[in-house]
Protein backbone atom coordinates (compact mmCIF):
# COMPACT_ATOMS: atom_id res chain seq x y z
CA UNK A 1 0.00 0.00 0.00
CA UNK A 2 0.94 3.78 -0.61
CA UNK A 3 -0.02 6.33 1.84
CA UNK A 4 0.07 9.86 0.77
CA UNK A 5 0.46 12.41 3.14
CA UNK A 6 0.33 15.50 1.06
CA UNK A 7 -2.23 18.50 -0.28
CA UNK A 8 -5.79 18.26 -1.91
CA UNK A 9 -6.14 21.51 -4.55
CA UNK A 10 -9.01 22.39 -6.85
CA UNK A 11 -6.51 23.97 -9.72
CA UNK A 12 -8.49 27.21 -11.50
CA UNK A 13 -6.87 26.90 -14.85
CA UNK A 14 -6.79 29.93 -17.58
CA UNK A 15 -5.26 29.04 -21.22
CA UNK A 16 -3.22 32.28 -22.24
CA UNK A 17 -1.08 33.32 -25.62
CA UNK A 18 1.89 33.57 -23.21
CA UNK A 19 2.80 34.21 -19.41
CA UNK A 20 2.03 37.59 -18.32
CA UNK A 21 4.74 39.67 -17.49
CA UNK A 22 4.53 41.99 -13.93
CA UNK A 23 1.66 44.84 -13.80
CA UNK A 24 0.35 43.11 -17.16
CA UNK A 25 -3.20 42.15 -18.40
CA UNK A 26 -3.67 39.70 -20.86
CA UNK A 27 -6.74 38.32 -22.72
CA UNK A 28 -7.12 34.49 -21.59
CA UNK A 29 -9.07 32.16 -24.72
CA UNK A 30 -10.19 29.50 -22.03
CA UNK A 31 -11.42 28.72 -18.06
CA UNK A 32 -11.48 25.71 -16.44
CA UNK A 33 -11.87 24.22 -12.93
CA UNK A 34 -9.92 20.80 -12.27
CA UNK A 35 -9.03 18.47 -9.33
CA UNK A 36 -5.10 18.76 -8.23
CA UNK A 37 -2.75 19.56 -5.55
CA UNK A 38 0.91 17.60 -5.59
CA UNK A 39 0.00 15.03 -3.09
CA UNK A 40 -3.89 14.21 -4.64
CA UNK A 41 -1.88 14.43 -8.03
CA UNK A 42 0.39 11.51 -6.50
CA UNK A 43 -2.10 9.55 -5.19
CA UNK A 44 -4.07 9.25 -8.10
CA UNK A 45 -1.23 8.10 -10.36
CA UNK A 46 -0.33 5.61 -7.93
CA UNK A 47 -3.47 4.33 -8.37
CA UNK A 48 -4.51 4.05 -11.91
CA UNK A 49 -0.69 2.67 -11.69
CA UNK A 50 -2.09 -0.62 -9.43
CA UNK A 51 -1.44 0.00 -6.57
CA UNK A 52 -3.66 0.00 -3.45
CA UNK A 53 -3.25 4.08 -1.93
CA UNK A 54 -4.56 5.66 1.29
CA UNK A 55 -4.53 9.66 1.00
CA UNK A 56 -4.39 11.64 4.34
CA UNK A 57 -4.59 15.54 4.17
CA UNK A 58 -7.13 17.91 5.01
CA UNK A 59 -9.78 19.91 3.27
CA UNK A 60 -12.30 22.71 3.96
CA UNK A 61 -16.20 22.59 4.56
CA UNK A 62 -16.65 24.71 1.19
CA UNK A 63 -17.77 24.33 -1.92
CA UNK A 64 -14.52 23.61 -3.49
CA UNK A 65 -13.79 20.11 -1.31
CA UNK A 66 -15.77 18.02 -3.40
CA UNK A 67 -14.44 18.46 -6.81
CA UNK A 68 -11.14 18.14 -5.14
CA UNK A 69 -11.52 14.95 -4.16
CA UNK A 70 -14.05 13.29 -6.95
CA UNK A 71 -11.33 11.97 -8.91
CA UNK A 72 -9.76 10.45 -5.87
CA UNK A 73 -13.04 9.12 -5.11
CA UNK A 74 -13.72 7.79 -8.46
CA UNK A 75 -10.34 6.10 -8.59
CA UNK A 76 -11.10 3.94 -5.62
CA UNK A 77 -8.21 6.18 -3.01
CA UNK A 78 -8.94 5.63 0.28
CA UNK A 79 -10.60 8.70 1.54
CA UNK A 80 -10.85 8.29 5.52
CA UNK A 81 -7.13 10.45 6.34
CA UNK A 82 -8.91 13.52 4.70
CA UNK A 83 -9.69 16.01 7.55
CA UNK A 84 -12.46 18.20 7.08
CA UNK A 85 -11.03 21.79 8.34
CA UNK A 86 -12.37 25.50 9.12
CA UNK A 87 -10.32 27.09 6.60
CA UNK A 88 -11.13 26.94 2.69
CA UNK A 89 -10.23 24.31 0.60
CA UNK A 90 -6.85 24.50 -1.32
CA UNK A 91 -6.38 25.83 -4.63
CA UNK A 92 -4.04 26.35 -6.88
CA UNK A 93 -4.18 29.72 -9.70
CA UNK A 94 -2.46 27.81 -13.01
CA UNK A 95 -2.02 30.22 -16.17
CA UNK A 96 -0.84 27.65 -19.46
CA UNK A 97 0.80 29.83 -22.58
CA UNK A 98 0.09 28.54 -26.04
CA UNK A 99 3.61 26.20 -25.55
CA UNK A 100 2.14 24.45 -22.80
CA UNK A 101 4.72 26.32 -19.86
CA UNK A 102 2.63 26.98 -16.59
CA UNK A 103 3.21 29.95 -14.19
CA UNK A 104 1.24 28.77 -10.63
CA UNK A 105 0.33 30.63 -7.99
CA UNK A 106 -0.53 27.82 -4.64
CA UNK A 107 -2.86 28.74 -1.63
CA UNK A 108 -2.45 26.28 0.43
CA UNK A 109 -5.80 26.77 2.66
CA UNK A 110 -6.61 24.11 4.63
CA UNK A 111 -3.44 21.79 3.32
CA UNK A 112 -1.74 23.89 6.10
CA UNK A 113 -3.77 22.29 8.76
CA UNK A 114 -3.16 18.66 7.95
CA UNK A 115 -1.62 16.20 10.61
CA UNK A 116 0.15 13.45 11.08
CA UNK A 117 -2.56 12.43 13.46
CA UNK A 118 -4.82 11.78 10.55
CA UNK A 119 -3.10 8.98 9.40
CA UNK A 120 -4.71 5.39 10.12
CA UNK A 121 -3.50 2.55 12.54
CA UNK A 122 -3.42 0.47 9.69
CA UNK A 123 -1.23 2.15 7.28
CA UNK A 124 1.51 1.95 9.70
CA UNK A 125 2.43 -1.50 8.60
CA UNK A 126 5.99 -2.53 6.88
CA UNK A 127 4.28 -3.02 3.53
CA UNK A 128 3.56 0.26 3.23
CA UNK A 129 5.52 3.28 1.32
CA UNK A 130 5.12 6.69 2.44
CA UNK A 131 5.05 9.06 -0.01
CA UNK A 132 5.68 12.69 0.99
CA UNK A 133 5.86 16.23 -0.34
CA UNK A 134 6.15 19.70 0.74
CA UNK A 135 2.57 21.45 0.42
CA UNK A 136 1.76 20.35 3.87
CA UNK A 137 3.50 21.54 7.62
CA UNK A 138 7.33 20.97 7.08
CA UNK A 139 6.70 20.10 11.19
CA UNK A 140 3.57 17.55 10.10
CA UNK A 141 5.92 16.21 7.08
CA UNK A 142 8.78 15.39 9.58
CA UNK A 143 6.74 13.83 12.08
CA UNK A 144 5.27 10.92 9.40
CA UNK A 145 8.74 10.95 7.99
CA UNK A 146 9.93 9.65 11.65
CA UNK A 147 7.38 8.26 12.50
CA UNK A 148 7.48 5.81 9.63
CA UNK A 149 11.14 5.53 9.49
CA UNK A 150 11.19 4.12 13.32
CA UNK A 151 8.34 1.65 12.13
CA UNK A 152 10.93 0.51 9.23
CA UNK A 153 8.31 2.01 6.31
CA UNK A 154 10.09 3.16 2.93
CA UNK A 155 9.97 6.87 3.04
CA UNK A 156 9.90 9.12 -0.38
CA UNK A 157 10.02 12.56 -0.38
CA UNK A 158 9.67 14.65 -3.37
CA UNK A 159 11.11 17.83 -2.18
CA UNK A 160 8.59 20.32 -3.87
CA UNK A 161 7.71 22.95 -3.79
CA UNK A 162 11.51 23.67 -2.85
CA UNK A 163 12.49 24.50 0.57
CA UNK A 164 15.08 24.38 2.90
CA UNK A 165 14.96 20.59 4.34
CA UNK A 166 15.87 20.03 7.94
CA UNK A 167 18.41 17.66 8.50
CA UNK A 168 15.74 15.83 10.91
CA UNK A 169 14.11 14.86 7.67
CA UNK A 170 16.87 14.70 5.17
CA UNK A 171 17.53 11.73 7.92
CA UNK A 172 14.50 9.64 7.97
CA UNK A 173 14.37 9.47 4.01
CA UNK A 174 14.95 6.64 1.55
CA UNK A 175 14.14 8.05 -1.67
CA UNK A 176 14.43 11.78 -2.55
CA UNK A 177 12.87 13.19 -5.90
CA UNK A 178 14.04 16.08 -6.92
CA UNK A 179 13.83 17.94 -10.39
CA UNK A 180 16.65 20.00 -11.86
CA UNK A 181 16.11 23.19 -9.58
CA UNK A 182 15.62 21.76 -6.41
CA UNK A 183 18.61 19.55 -6.60
CA UNK A 184 20.36 22.47 -7.26
CA UNK A 185 19.08 24.09 -4.37
CA UNK A 186 19.52 21.63 -1.99
CA UNK A 187 23.08 21.38 -3.39
CA UNK A 188 23.06 24.80 -2.65
CA UNK A 189 22.01 24.15 0.89
CA UNK A 190 23.67 21.27 1.48
CA UNK A 191 27.35 23.32 0.02
CA UNK A 192 27.62 21.09 -2.67
CA UNK A 193 30.23 22.44 -5.29
CA UNK A 194 28.67 20.71 -7.89
CA UNK A 195 26.39 21.33 -10.85
CA UNK A 196 24.25 19.70 -14.12
CA UNK A 197 24.45 15.65 -14.38
CA UNK A 198 26.35 14.85 -11.14
CA UNK A 199 24.32 16.59 -9.13
CA UNK A 200 22.45 13.32 -8.42
CA UNK A 201 25.96 11.31 -7.51
CA UNK A 202 26.61 13.94 -5.35
CA UNK A 203 23.74 14.43 -3.31
CA UNK A 204 23.27 10.36 -3.32
CA UNK A 205 26.87 9.85 -1.84
CA UNK A 206 26.27 12.75 0.61
CA UNK A 207 22.64 11.49 2.31
CA UNK A 208 23.52 8.13 1.90
CA UNK A 209 19.81 7.72 -0.05
CA UNK A 210 18.75 7.00 -3.50
CA UNK A 211 18.26 10.42 -5.16
CA UNK A 212 16.12 10.20 -8.52
CA UNK A 213 16.68 13.48 -10.44
CA UNK A 214 14.21 14.38 -13.11
CA UNK A 215 15.89 16.06 -16.26
CA UNK A 216 12.81 17.60 -18.09
CA UNK A 217 12.76 16.55 -21.78
CA UNK A 218 15.48 14.40 -20.95
CA UNK A 219 14.18 11.93 -18.65
CA UNK A 220 15.38 11.39 -15.06
CA UNK A 221 18.42 9.57 -13.73
CA UNK A 222 18.74 7.65 -10.62
CA UNK A 223 21.83 7.68 -8.28
CA UNK A 224 22.62 5.38 -5.07
CA UNK A 225 25.88 3.85 -3.81
CA UNK A 226 26.17 0.98 -6.76
CA UNK A 227 23.34 1.80 -8.63
CA UNK A 228 22.88 4.98 -11.45
CA UNK A 229 20.65 4.82 -14.25
CA UNK A 230 19.02 7.58 -16.43
CA UNK A 231 16.34 6.73 -18.71
CA UNK A 232 14.90 9.20 -21.44
CA UNK A 233 11.82 9.58 -23.18
CA UNK A 234 11.16 9.98 -27.04
CA UNK A 235 10.05 13.02 -28.16
CA UNK A 236 6.72 14.36 -27.59
CA UNK A 237 4.40 17.17 -28.17
CA UNK A 238 4.14 19.03 -24.98
CA UNK A 239 0.62 20.53 -24.46
CA UNK A 240 0.72 21.36 -20.77
CA UNK A 241 3.41 20.38 -18.02
CA UNK A 242 1.54 20.92 -15.31
CA UNK A 243 1.26 18.11 -13.16
CA UNK A 244 4.17 16.34 -15.49
CA UNK A 245 6.35 15.79 -12.04
CA UNK A 246 3.44 14.44 -9.81
CA UNK A 247 3.06 12.06 -12.90
CA UNK A 248 6.60 10.85 -12.31
CA UNK A 249 6.21 10.44 -8.98
CA UNK A 250 3.48 8.95 -8.47
CA UNK A 251 3.63 5.89 -10.92
CA UNK A 252 7.59 5.71 -9.77
CA UNK A 253 6.41 4.94 -6.30
CA UNK A 254 4.03 2.28 -7.38
CA UNK A 255 6.36 1.06 -9.50
CA UNK A 256 8.60 0.48 -6.24
CA UNK A 257 5.54 -0.26 -3.93
CA UNK A 258 5.12 -3.50 -6.45
CA UNK A 259 8.40 -4.25 -6.17
CA UNK A 260 9.59 -3.51 -9.47
CA UNK A 261 12.98 -2.71 -9.77
CA UNK A 262 15.37 0.58 -10.48
CA UNK A 263 15.28 0.58 -13.72
CA UNK A 264 11.67 -0.39 -14.64
CA UNK A 265 10.28 1.74 -11.69
CA UNK A 266 12.33 4.86 -13.56
CA UNK A 267 11.28 4.11 -17.05
CA UNK A 268 7.38 3.64 -15.83
CA UNK A 269 8.17 6.76 -13.68
CA UNK A 270 9.41 8.76 -17.14
CA UNK A 271 6.55 7.47 -19.38
CA UNK A 272 4.05 9.02 -16.95
CA UNK A 273 5.72 12.15 -17.00
CA UNK A 274 6.00 12.59 -20.22
CA UNK A 275 2.27 11.27 -20.82
CA UNK A 276 1.15 13.35 -18.52
CA UNK A 277 2.73 16.66 -20.75
CA UNK A 278 0.37 15.71 -23.80
CA UNK A 279 -2.39 16.74 -22.06
CA UNK A 280 -4.41 19.60 -20.12
CA UNK A 281 -4.18 19.49 -16.02
CA UNK A 282 -2.78 17.73 -13.47
CA UNK A 283 -5.24 14.73 -12.59
CA UNK A 284 -7.24 15.07 -16.06
CA UNK A 285 -3.94 14.28 -18.25
CA UNK A 286 -2.63 11.27 -15.76
CA UNK A 287 -2.38 7.88 -17.57
CA UNK A 288 -3.14 4.26 -16.63
CA UNK A 289 -1.67 1.51 -15.66
CA UNK A 290 -1.50 -0.18 -19.37
CA UNK A 291 -0.66 3.11 -21.24
CA UNK A 292 2.13 3.93 -18.83
CA UNK A 293 3.08 0.28 -19.38
CA UNK A 294 3.19 0.26 -22.89
CA UNK A 295 5.18 3.82 -23.64
CA UNK A 296 7.63 3.03 -21.08
CA UNK A 297 9.33 0.22 -23.55
CA UNK A 298 10.01 3.48 -25.97
CA UNK A 299 11.73 5.00 -23.42
CA UNK A 300 15.54 4.49 -23.48
CA UNK A 301 17.14 3.32 -20.67
CA UNK A 302 21.06 3.12 -19.26
CA UNK A 303 23.08 2.21 -16.76
CA UNK A 304 25.73 4.88 -16.42
CA UNK A 305 29.06 4.95 -14.36
CA UNK A 306 29.21 7.46 -11.78
CA UNK A 307 30.84 10.75 -13.02
CA UNK A 308 34.20 11.30 -12.02
CA UNK A 309 35.79 13.77 -9.31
Amino acid sequence: MIVVFGSVNLDLVARVPRLPGPGETLQGTSFTTLPGGKGANQALVARRSGATVAMVGAVGRDTFAAPALAGLLAAGVELDGIAAVDHPTGIALIHIDAAGENAITIVAGANAHASASSIRPTHWSRATTMLLQLETPMAEVIAVAQEARGRGIRVVLNAAPMQTLPPALLAVIDVLVVNEHEAAALAIQLKLNVIGDALADALSDLLQITVVQTLGANGACVAAPGLRWHARPPAIEVVDSTGAGDAFTGALAAALDCGAPWPLALTQGVAAGALACGRVGAQTALADHPAIAAFAERVKLAALSPPSS
